[in-house]
C-alpha cells in the first residue's frame, strides 16, 4: 500500500491545536506505513488568508517535529486547475450556473423555517433554458456554480475509525456551491470543490481529518465519482474537547501551537501529548514516547470514537518529564528567550557557566519553561522582596548577630565553596551558641526574602560569584 496523506490548514488564523493534533495523526501514519506527509495551504479565502498566519502555521509544524516530504502547496498558485475542473463538470452537465439572488434564497429559508423544515436550497435553477439564462444575465444577476446531488442516492463509506458511514444525498442541503462569482467572471473555487481537485492531483491515498468534516466527506465522495477518480480512505478522528465536554475553544484559554510555546511548554512534552488526544498505544502504561516511537505503534484501530477531553494537569505532568530529563546545556538554550523576554540582564557575571549552574539548581522544580522566570528572579535583581515569613524571621532574637557573623566570615573567605560555606555555617552557630536552624533560616531570608526556596548552599554560591550576597546581607541586617 502507497500512503500518501497530507495537512491542509487555512491560514486565516495561527497553528489551533486542532489543526495540529490532527498533523500528528497523519505524521504517524505516514511514517508508520514508510509513506508521504504533505503539506498544502489552503489558501482559497483570500479576504481572510494572511503570509503571516501561514509563517507561523510551518513554523509550528516545524517546532513540533512534524517535517513534510512534499509542499507546501499553495492553492491560491492552482486556480487555472480548479476552474478547467468546474468548466469540465459544467460540459458533462453534472454543474450548472445558478442566478438565485441572496434575497431569494433568504425568503426560502424563512419559509423553510416556518414549516421546521431543514435549510436547504431547492434545486430552482438546475434545468434552466438559454433564453432564462440570457434574461438573468440581462437583469444584472451574478451566478454561482452548483454541482447536481441526486437526493435519492445513498453515499456509504468504511471509516478508518468509525465503521461503515452513510448519507443520503437528500440529507446534504441541495444542490452544492462549488465556485461563487469572482470580478474576473471565471468563478472562485470552494473548499469542498477545490479539495477534490487537489487530493486527486496529488494522489492522496487517504484523508485523516476531525469527525467536524464528515458532512464534507460526503459530498466530496460524490466529486470525486463525478470525476473518475480513486476514491481515498477516510478517517474521522474524535474532536478536542474541554473538562466539560463541550468543543475546545478560545474561551478555555491559549488553543494556538504558539501560545503553548510561549506558556513554557516544550515541543517533545507538546507533540506527546496530542499523540494521546484521541489514541492510545498498545501498552497502556506507557505514556511517554517520542514521535518515532509513536509512529511505530500507531493504528487506527486505537484511535478513539469519543471525543478527547483535554486535560491540562496531564500536559504539565508530562512537560515536566521532558524538562526534567533534557540536558542542562540543552535547558539552558530553550530558558534564555525566557528569561530576555522577562527583561533579565545577562549581564554582571552572569555568563555561560554560571547559567547553567543556575539551571541545574531550578531544573528538577521546573513544571514549564516560564515557571523559571519567577524562580530565578532573584538572581537577576539587586535586591529581593521580603515575604511576610521572611520578615518575621529577621525579627527573631539572635537573627541580626547571625547575619553579622556571616558577613564577618566572609571577608576571611578567599572564595567562596561548598565546603567553606558548609564551615561558615558551622563556624557561626559554634561561636553564637545557636540552633543551626536559626542560622539557615536567617541565611535564606536575607540571600533569597523567604524562608522557602531552591537549594541554599547552591543559591549562596551562585550569588556570591557575582557579588551579590554581601550586599543583601547588610540589606537584612538593616532590617533586622
Amino acid at each position: 500500500m502507497t500512503v500518501r496523506v497530507r495537512i491542509a490548514p487555512s491560514p486565516t488564523g495561527n497553528l489551533h491545536i486542532g489543526t495540529a493534533r490532527t498533523a500528528v495523526f497523519n505524521w504517524l501514519f505516514a511514517r508508520h506505513h514508510g509513506g508521504t506527509f504533505i503539506l498544502r495551504i489552503e489558501d482559497t479565502d483570500l479576504e481572510r488568508s494572511r503570509p503571516e498566519y501561514t509563517e507561523n502555521i510551518m513554523t509550528g509544524l516545524r517546532w513540533l517535529g512534524l517535517t513534510w516530504d512534499e509542499g507546501p502547496f499553495f492553492q491560491s498558485q492552482r486556480l487555472d486547475l480548479y476552474q478547467k475542473a468546474v468548466k469540465q463538470l459544467l460540459d458533462q452537465g453534472l454543474a450548472y450556473r445558478c442566478y438565485t439572488t441572496s434575497e431569494e434564497l433568504e425568503a426560502l429559508r424563512e419559509g423553510q423555517k416556518a414549516k421546521g423544515e431543514a435549510p436547504r436550497y431547492d434545486n430552482r435553477h438546475r434545468n434552466l433554458t438559454p433564453e432564462q439564462e440570457a434574461e438573468f444575465k440581462a437583469q444584472g444577476r451574478s451566478f454561482v456554480i452548483r454541482f447536481k446531488i441526486d437526493d435519492e442516492r445513498e453515499i456509504i463509506w468504511n471509516d478508518l475509525v468509525r465503521g461503515k458511514m452513510s448519507w443520503r444525498g437528500s440529507d446534504l442541503g441541495g444542490d452544492m456551491v462549488i465556485a461563487r462569482a469572482s470580478a474576473d467572471g471565471a468563478g472562485q473555487p470552494l473548499y469542498n470543490f477545490v479539495v477534490v481537485i487537489d487530493d486527486i492531483d496529488m494522489q492522496i491515498s487517504h484523508v485523516i481529518r476531525g469527525e467536524d468534516h464528515i458532512a464534507n466527506t460526503a459530498k466530496q465522495i460524490l466529486l470525486y465519482e463525478a470525476f473518475g477518480a480513486k476514491i481515498p480512505e477516510f478517517a474521522h478522528t474524535p474532536l478536542i474537547l474541554n473538562m466539560e465536554g463541550r468543543k475546545l475553544s478560545k474561551r478555555d484559554g491559549v488553543t494556538s501551537i504558539s501560545d503553548f510555546k510561549q506558556m513554557g511548554f516544550t515541543s517533545e512534552g507538546l507533540v506527546n501529548y496530542m499523540t494521546l488526544l484521541g489514541w492510545s498505544p498498545p501498552d497502556s502504561t506507557q505514556e511517554i514516547f517520542t514521535l518515532e516511537a509513536a509512529a511505530k505503534e500507531f493504528t487506527f484501530e486505537r484511535v478513539n470514537k469519543a471525543g478527547a477531553k483535554f486535560d491540562w494537569a496531564k500536559l504539565d505532568w508530562l512537560n515536566s518529564q521532558y524538562i526534567h530529563n533534557t540536558p542542562v546545556d540543552q535547558l539552558t538554550d530553550l530558558l534564555i528567550p525566557y528569561w530576555e523576554a522577562a527583561g533579565y540582564s545577562l549581564a554582571g557575571g552572569r555568563d555561560r557557566p554560571w547559567l547553567e549552574q543556575l539551571v541545574g539548581l531550578l531544573s528538577a522544580s521546573l513544571t514549564r519553561l516560564t515557571d523559571a522566570v519567577d524562580m530565578s528572579k532573584l538572581f537577576f535583581s539587586e535586591t529581593v522582596e521580603l515575604s511576610e515569613e521572611g520578615s518575621k524571621q529577621l525579627q527573631q532574637e539572635g537573627s541580626k548577630a547571625v547575619l553579622e557573623a556571616i558577613i564577618a566570615a566572609l571577608e576571611a573567605q578567599a572564595q567562596l565553596t561548598e565546603t567553606s560555606a558548609q564551615d561558615i555555617i558551622k563556624q557561626v552557630v559554634k561561636a553564637q551558641n545557636v540552633k543551626k536552624g536559626l542560622v539557615m533560616r536567617s541565611l535564606r531570608v536575607a540571600l533569597t526574602g523567604d524562608v522557602h526556596g531552591p537549594d541554599l548552599i547552591q543559591s549562596w554560591l551562585l550569588l556570591n560569584q557575582i557579588g551579590l550576597d554581601k550586599p543583601r546581607l547588610s540589606q537584612a541586617i538593616a532590617v533586622s
